[in-house]
C-alpha cells in the first residue's frame, strides 16, 4: 500500500463541520460494504445501482455475460478481479435518489487484503457487513458466524464506522428463508452483544433478485421493516471533531505568497483542520519546535479570510515568522501533551508477523517518527473475542499493544478523534504499510 493511501488512512477524509439532524441527512452518505468472500457484495452494489437508474444503458451492456447481467462487473474493474472474479481493491461509485447522495466503496473479503478494507473503513460513515446465508447452517439457532465476518465487523466498530448494518444476502437460495433470516439475525445479535458493536439494523436482502435492496418487500422472511435503501437514506453523515481543542496538521507550505492582500506577505500554512477551530486571534503552538505564535488571518479553500472549522481545507498566517515545516502540527495553547508513550489497539496488516523490539515509521497527520514496539499486550481472537497472550500478532490479527516514539505526538483516544487517535506504521524497509494503530 503507498504511501497516498496511508495518509488517507489517517486523514479519513473528514467531513466539513455543520450541525447534527435534518442537514446530516442532506449530506452524501459514504459506505462500504465488507464481509467475508464471495457474499455478494459487488452484485449488492451493482443492484443498488441498476435499480435506482445510476448506469447507464453503454455500461449496462457492457456487463452482459451470456444474455444476463453480471452486476458484480459494475464494480470489479480490475483486470485480474475480473479474471479471478474477485475484488481486490476498493472501488468506489457514485449515485443518488431523490432523497440524497451516495459515496458507495465495494471492500474486498479475501483475508489477504483486509488492508484495503481497512483503508476504505477509516472514512466511512457506514458499513454494510453482508453473511451469505448459503454458507451458514441455518438450520441451528446456535450457528457459527464465519470468520471473516466477524473479522470485519471488529474493524469496522474498532476504525469507528458510525453505523453499522448486517445484510444478509442470498436468502433466495435456502429453503426456509424464514428460519434462515431468523437464526441468522440470533446469530448476529449475539456477537454484536458480545463485542459491544452497535448495529442498526439487520436487513434480509436478495442482492441477485432485488428483494429488498431498493425497493421494501414487505413480509419476506418474516421482516417488515425498510429496505437497505431506504434504511441508508436515513442514516447520519459523520460529524466533524469541531467540539474538541483545535488541532491542525501542515500539509503544505506556501512561501511568501506575492498576494499581500491575503498573506501580508508571510508564509501560509495549509491543511485540513483536525480538529476544533481556528480564527485570528488566538495563541497556537508549534510541534515540535514549541514555539508559540498569534493567528493573524485564516484563508478558507478560496483563499477568503474566514474562520475555518473542522473538516474544512484552510491557510493559515502567523503573526511572526517561526519555524514551521510540512508535517509539524499548529496546537491550541496549553491544551496538548505531547507523549512519547502510547498504548493502542493495531490491525495488523503486514505478511511479516509483528513482534517486540521491531521499529516502523509511524505515520501521523504529515508527520513521520520513528516507533519501535515495546511489547504485545495480547491478542483478540475473532472467533470467541477472549483477549490472549502472545508473543507475536500474525497477518490480519488484531491486538493491543505498546509503542516508543522517538518524538513526542499530540494524540487524543480513537474515541474521541478520528484523525489525531490513528497511527499508520510503515515498514522502515519496504516502505509498505504494515499496521493501522488506534490509539487507547
Amino acid at each position: 500500500m503507498n504511501t497516498e493511501i496511508a495518509t488517507d488512512l489517517i486523514a479519513a477524509h473528514a467531513q466539513p463541520a455543520r450541525a447534527t439532524g435534518q442537514n446530516d441527512l442532506k449530506s452524501a452518505l459514504k459506505f462500504i460494504t465488507c464481509g467475508s468472500v464471495d457474499d455478494g457484495k459487488s452484485t449488492l452494489i451493482g443492484r443498488l445501482l441498476v435499480d435506482s437508474k445510476a448506469v447507464l444503458q453503454d455500461h449496462l451492456a457492457g456487463v452482459q455475460r451470456g444474455g444476463e447481467t453480471d452486476l458484480a462487473l459494475l464494480t470489479d474493474g480490475l483486470s485480474a478481479e475480473r479474471e479471478q472474479g474477485i475484488t481486490i481493491d476498493v472501488a468506489y461509485r457514485y449515485f443518488n435518489t431523490e432523497n440524497r447522495k451516495f459515496i458507495i466503496g465495494d471492500a474486498p473479503g479475501h483475508e489477504q487484503y483486509t488492508r484495503n478494507m481497512v483503508t476504505a473503513a477509516s472514512s466511512a460513515d457506514a458499513a454494510v457487513v453482508l453473511v451469505d446465508a448459503t454458507k451458514l447452517d441455518w438450520n441451528n439457532p446456535s450457528m457459527e458466524l464465519l470468520p471473516q465476518t466477524r473479522r470485519h465487523s471488529l474493524l469496522v466498530n474498532l476504525l469507528r464506522v458510525p453505523s453499522i448494518v448486517f445484510a444478509v444476502n442470498k436468502l433466495d437460495a435456502v429453503e426456509d428463508a424464514t428460519l434462515a433470516f431468523s437464526n441468522i439475525r440470533s446469530a448476529l445479535t449475539s456477537f454484536a452483544q458480545a463485542a459491544r458493536i452497535p448495529v442498526k439494523a439487520i436487513v434480509p436482502v436478495s442482492a441477485l433478485k432485488g428483494h429488498n435492496v431498493v425497493d421494501a418487500s414487505p413480509g419476506w422472511c418474516g421482516y417488515e421493516g425498510l429496505s437497505l435503501l431506504q434504511l441508508l437514506e436515513q442514516l447520519p453523515a459523520t460529524p466533524a471533531e469541531s467540539t474538541e481543542a483545535f488541532a491542525f496538521p501542515v500539509q503544505w507550505v506556501e512561501k511568501f505568497s506575492s498576494s499581500a492582500d491575503t498573506s501580508q506577505g508571510r508564509r501560509v500554512f495549509w491543511g485540513r483542520v483536525a480538529t476544533g477551530g481556528v480564527q485570528p486571534g488566538q495563541t497556537v503552538t508549534v510541534l515540535p519546535g514549541g514555539q508559540s505564535a498569534v493567528v493573524a488571518q485564516v484563508l478558507d479553500h478560496t483563499r477568503q479570510p474566514t474562520a475555518v472549522l473542522a473538516g474544512h481545507s484552510a491557510g493559515i498566517v502567523l503573526d511572526r515568522e517561526v519555524d514551521v515545516s510540512r508535517g509539524d502540527w499548529l496546537l491550541a495553547a496549553d491544551t496538548f501533551e505531547p507523549a512519547r508513550e502510547l498504548s493502542v489497539t493495531i490491525a495488523w496488516m503486514d505478511d511479516e508477523p509483528l513482534v517486540a523490539g521491531r521499529v516502523y515509521w509511524a505515520l501521523h497527520g504529515h508527520r513521520w517518527v520513528k516507533a519501535r514496539v515495546k511489547r504485545i499486550v495480547h491478542k483478540l481472537d475473532v472467533n470467541t473475542l477472549a483477549e490472549e497472550d502472545a508473543s507475536e500478532l500474525p497477518p490480519n490479527a488484531i491486538g493491543h499493544i505498546e509503542l516508543s516514539l522517538q518524538e513526542a505526538l499530540a494524540t487524543l483516544p480513537y474515541a474521541r478523534s478520528r484523525v489525531l487517535g490513528s497511527l499508520v506504521l510503515v515498514d522502515t524497509a519496504s516502505n509498505k504499510t504494515s499496521g493501522a494503530a488506534l490509539i487507547l
